[in-house]
């Protein structure tokens, strides 16, 4: 949740960051530099708070093929191509999170959390038609009371699982059955932040589930649905390495294992924290920077990383950021190569 003014943007924009308290604080841990190689057109809803979360589906017959889903979350669901083009757009009112799993058979599989009803969470189901580039609307799934917020997908063999993140930090577990004419869910496990959330990414390689705590941090928990529903904090607000809200999660895999990256939106002050997946140790941080062609990214909310080749722009991967100010338009998704975040922070 954006909690920063439009007004307090150059401050910001200089690395400095906000505590609850509203005492200006400027990090002491330094942020590298990277910039956007791409940007989405703007979402259709302006003036407004409305880009949030986006998920990415690799053609690995033709990465220059590639398509970026963005939820514009006062209205529905953009698809966006690798040039940023708006090649398709649906009407299902507020979804906030989405993502997307390639079920084989099934199809790739895009999941929004849907909060038109703010009172009663649901999940958006759809099959993404990847040559024409369109959502086809499957149904929805009623996921329990309260507004949902944060979604993520994971696949444990052939099922695949939603965690529904709901505004007040319950998270719940929903087993898929995507075999009928419409879909189905069951709730199979709850867990419980104490404060709010949303971001959440699951790592199917290793049964790992991070969910961020907006004014706390980063949880780990076990992914499995017959897991401990205890959860571990990994990374803390602390105003200097990871400056509220926590926002955005994202894995960003590499070799066997447990191998790669969890990449964090540090919102409060327009910075991207990393951490090592296999002991959680801190990395380093980063921000897109404006560069001469595309601008900044400020305030992100939701973040996605995809391994692999997508052509001679993102030749090692593609990291998309939600941009919450992009003036004289409307907010939108700004591209950044994974090579170049790496070479940034000095790893390989």
């Amino acid at each position: 949740m954006k909690d920063l003014t439009l007004a307090l943007l150059p401050l910001l924009a200089a690395g400095c960051a906000t505590t609850g308290a509203d005492v200006p604080v400027v990090p002491t841990t330094p942020a590298a530099s990277v910039q956007a190689r791409g940007q989405t057109d703007a979402v259709g809803t302006a003036n407004a708070d409305a880009a949030d979360d986006p998920a990415i589906w690799r053609n690995r017959a033709d990465p220059a093929a590639s398509l970026i889903v963005g939820t514009d979350k006062k209205a529905g669901l953009h698809i966006y191509d690798l040039t940023g083009k708006d090649r398709f757009f649906i009407d299902v009112g507020q979804v906030n999170n989405v993502d997307l799993k390639d079920m084989g058979p099934l199809g790739v599989i895009v999941a929004a959390s849907d909060r038109n009803d703010r009172k009663n969470a649901k999940l958006a189901l759809f099959r993404l038609d990847t040559a024409a580039a369109k959502l086809i609307p499957l149904g929805t799934i009623p996921v329990g009371p309260g507004e949902a917020y944060g979604l993520c997908l994971y696949r444990s063999g052939a099922t695949l699982h939603a965690f529904n993140v709901i505004k007040d930090g319950t998270i719940r577990q929903v087993a898929l059955d995507l075999s009928g004419a419409t879909p189905s869910g069951t709730i199979v496990r709850t867990m419980k932040l104490a404060t709010q959330s949303e971001g959440c990414v699951a790592d199917d390689r290793t049964h790992r589930l991070y969910v961020g705590e907006e004014n706390a941090g980063v949880w780990r928990f076990d992914a499995r649905a017959g897991g401990a529903v205890e959860g571990k904090t990994i990374a803390s607000v602390d105003g200097q390495k990871l400056v509220a809200d926590v926002e955005g999660v994202t894995l960003a895999p590499e070799g066997e294992g447990n191998g790669g990256y969890l990449i964090v939106s540090s919102q409060g002050d327009h910075a991207y924290s990393v951490y090592r997946l296999s002991d959680d140790s801190y990395v380093g941080r980063f921000r897109i920077a404006a560069g001469s062609t595309y601008g900044a990214t400020e305030e992100t909310d939701g973040i996605d990383f995809a391994p692999g080749d997508f052509g001679p722009t993102y030749p090692d991967g593609l990291f998309v950021a939600q941009d919450g100010y992009n003036p004289p338009y409307a907010q939108n998704f700004k591209y950044a190569a994974w090579a170049d975040i790496k070479a940034a922070l000095g790893i390989e």
